[in-house]
């Protein structure tokens, strides 16, 4: 039997709830666990509670953020011209502005 799996309450978390995605959703679910700097179990549970995802600047994160933005750059950059962006591409960058903007607001 493995070790009992608290959370930072001291919480036993002994129910597994599990959940299907695409491929798509997948990588976006990835792509905002590595920007948020959470385990993913966390920001899901996070996520799902309806609970707002406070994200502590780090190396790290910035790190991340700096990887990310590369790739969006990169995919704007494919885009033709008329061309619009996926919502993927769209919501990646309104969650990456949001972080921007909550760090900006937390240094105040």
């Amino acid at each position: 039997m493995s070790a009992k799996n608290v959370d930072r309450h001291n919480r036993f978390r002994s129910i597994t709830v599990g959940f299907r995605v695409s491929p798509e959703e997948n990588e976006q679910l990835n792509r905002a666990v590595a920007l948020s700097g959470l385990p993913k179990q966390e920001y899901c549970y996070q996520k799902c509670m309806n609970r707002d995802i406070t994200v502590t600047p780090n190396p790290r994160i910035f790190k991340m953020m700096n990887i990310h933005m590369k790739d969006i750059l990169m995919e704007l950059q494919r885009l033709s011209q008329g061309e619009n962006p996926s919502p993927e591409l769209l919501e990646d960058i309104a969650l990456i502005t949001k972080m921007l903007n909550d760090m900006k607001e937390e240094r105040k």
